[in-house]
């Protein structure tokens, strides 16, 4: 069973309306409109000018496409899936890359990651258990307003580990939040704690997402890239070792400064709230055998890939994070043992066309030597060539954390920086593999306006926060974020054994 989301009050949203619009609206309906004519005119000029010197004619026509389907991906002008199939067609066409290479990405193993784990999500979904499991979390453990803050923030980072999908988890999560603040009596617009209880789950989205390598598309795309391009060998284990500890760092830093930003001292009353939470969580009834099933497949697939690096010694094989994803999607859909049926599994294929045009035109720029020629232009024009590789690491850290604020999704900024921040490693003879996984784990931080993502949107719809308490709660969480990463390039990736 279940239970729909409280309505907290009215007409709470429409105080937020006009802040939601505006100028940046206006701004980006119109770069909508000249879209695709800017995106025509940028690719004919990059194409057919004369080839710059030092460059290649191979590198040039990369660029060109590269940049022309970068104005179509921003702007929006058509649906990021068609983009990716003309910037694939026109790879083989004009002899950029070779047709077995721009179409066999779709082949890429992080495709049938990230198609494994819209498996997992529709399964999480349908089964029940991450409602259960947060309605429980809150009835045991947030007996004060600041634990139950504090439980909202575990629970979503707890489902990072097994909900691959920022977007699901804020589902789960919103109406779980709407039924405390409508037992507290928290009214939308006008109670702190509405407000940070609700700020706080757009942040412990994004900041657990950026722990968990799975927990969202983006990061599956740049560890393609710095395994890929880069010679890495990032997997699972890694990428939690490296980002998680910044995550906890910089959530309960930021945790701190939004009980000082949006004091409630004083203003919810929590009688009766727990046993109203319990009459919730009776709702579900025992678990059902879906959630008994959805919680063996999910158990096991989190101790495999927690596992990854002893599957040799243990089995005299390895099982790749992406096979584990392979086979926990499998295990879903078998009859019987299962719980889905494949109509039933909400695979984004769009997403799946979008990445691997993504991959193919990444690619093609890395192999030509485009993105390297590019990057070598960028390092003369701002100087990066003459700065100390301590802060070259901190200013690439900090323009990928503010990156957001100019696109709009995770999967574009990390296509577009990625292969371009290793590029730039290897042209400063720094090392890509620390500078790219740096600068991979601020790509999940989407949270300063409410469309720079669907979990913004989600929470700013239920009208408890306004867009400039995003906006000054979010600036501040970034660069706290920034700097705690930056921090722990000099430290605790040293003892991890990554290089400068």
């Amino acid at each position: 069973m279940t239970t729909k989301p409280l309505k907290s009050g009215g007409n709470s949203t429409e105080p937020n309306k006009p802040e939601a619009g505006g100028k940046k609206g206006r701004f980006e309906a119109l770069f909508k409109k000249v879209g695709i004519p800017l995106a025509v005119i940028v690719f004919l000029v990059l194409m057919f000018m004369p080839t710059p010197a030092g460059m290649e004619p191979q590198a040039q026509k990369a660029v060109a496409i590269f940049a022309s389907a970068l104005i179509l991906w921003v702007s929006g002008a058509l649906p990021i899936y068609l983009t990716s199939m003309i910037a694939i067609i026109i790879l083989s066409l004009s002899g950029t890359a070779e047709e077995k290479t721009a179409f066999g990405t779709l082949g890429f193993d992080v495709i049938w990651l990230m198609v494994s784990a819209f498996i997992l999500t529709s399964a999480m979904i349908k089964s029940n258990l991450a409602r259960r499991f947060a309605l429980w979390m809150v009835t045991k453990f947030g007996q004060t307003p600041k634990k139950t803050l504090l439980v909202l923030i575990f629970i979503n980072f707890a489902l990072a580990f097994f909900v691959p999908s920022t977007t699901a988890r804020a589902t789960l999560m919103v109406p779980i939040c709407l039924i405390l603040l409508e037992i507290y009596k928290a009214t939308p617009g006008k109670s702190n704690f509405g407000k940070l209880m609700m700020l706080q789950g757009v942040q412990a989205d994004a900041i657990a997402t950026s722990g968990v390598m799975t927990a969202t598309a983006a990061n599956i795309i740049a560890v393609g890239f710095i395994n890929e391009q880069a010679g890495g060998s990032i997997g699972y284990m890694d990428w939690l070792a490296a980002s998680m500890p910044t995550a906890i760092i910089t959530m309960l830093l930021t945790f701190f400064v939004g009980l000082r930003l949006f004091s409630f001292k004083g203003e919810a009353e929590f009688e009766g709230a727990m046993s109203k939470l319990k009459e919730e969580l009776k709702k579900l009834e025992k678990f059902s055998l879906d959630e008994k099933k959805a919680m063996t497949i999910f158990l096991f697939t989190v101790l495999l890939w927690a596992t990854e690096d002893y599957h040799k010694a243990l089995f005299g094989f390895e099982i790749s994070v992406y096979m584990t994803a392979v086979i926990a999607g499998v295990l879903c859909l078998l009859p019987r043992i299962g719980l889905l049926t494949w109509k039933e599994a909400n695979i984004k294929w769009d997403l799946m066309i979008f990445a691997a045009g993504a991959y193919a035109v990444g690619n093609a720029l890395e192999k030509s030597k485009g993105a390297e020629w590019m990057i070598n232009k960028v390092v003369y024009g701002l100087g990066l060539e003459q700065m100390n590789h301590m802060l070259v690491y901190v200013v690439v850290i900090f323009i990928s954390m503010y990156s957001h604020l100019i696109f709009t999704s995770k999967t574009v900024r990390t296509t577009i920086l990625i292969p371009a921040f290793i590029a730039l490693a290897k042209t400063l003879g720094m090392d890509p593999v620390t500078l790219a996984l740096a600068s991979a784990m601020t790509l999940t931080y989407t949270i300063t306006l409410p469309p720079h993502s669907k979990v913004n949107t989600i929470y700013f719809s239920t009208g408890y926060f306004s867009v400039f308490d995003q906006v000054k709660y979010a600036v501040v969480t970034c660069f706290i974020g920034a700097a705690v990463i930056s921090l722990s390039v000099f430290t605790w990736f040293q003892i991890l054994g990554y290089r400068l």
